[in-house]
């Protein structure tokens, strides 16, 4: 189970210090809140970056309790990316320890969503990476022109 999109925008709220305990979140502050995650979170499916977060149709299709569905690698990126995001409607400035970790946290999403995965190839040719068992090196070149001294040949 990942975390739900309430936990991830109270996430946010604690990264700019309005902590749960002195600061109680108004239905309007999580609207807004959930509209700059989806947005933030779809601009990063348009750049590549696909962490199967459930982007809604709609402003009002977006569901604070229901499930991020993203890699728990991810959680720190969108947190303070997140805060960074929506500081100002605050009027809050982010540290510059939030900036960096939000530098750094999304430069670590990003390379582990571009690093492929670990591929066997089967039909590479000799030559190409590809030795066998039996057979280490490659064979030798073959004739081209298969026509003898005394023999026809044929141009088309």
């Amino acid at each position: 189970m990942s975390y739900t999109k309430r936990e991830l925008v109270e996430g946010a709220m604690a990264e700019l210090g309005l902590a749960s305990y002195s600061f109680d979140l108004m239905p309007e502050q999580l609207e807004l809140a959930l509209r700059r995650l989806d947005s933030m979170l779809a601009e990063w499916n348009g750049r590549g970056l696909r962490l199967s977060y459930p982007i809604p149709d709609g402003t009002s299709d977006s569901d604070a309790a229901s499930d991020s569905v993203v890699p728990d690698h991810a959680w720190e990126a969108i947190v303070t990316n997140l805060a960074v995001r929506i500081g100002p409607s605050y009027g809050k400035q982010v540290s510059p320890q939030t900036l960096t970790t939000a530098r750094h946290s999304l430069n670590t999403v990003m390379a582990k969503a571009a690093m492929p995965g670990e591929m066997q190839m089967t039909d590479l040719p000799t030559g190409a990476g590809n030795k066998q068992l039996d057979q280490p090196f490659m064979d030798g070149p073959e004739d081209a022109l298969v026509a003898g001294p005394d023999s026809a040949l044929d141009f088309n």
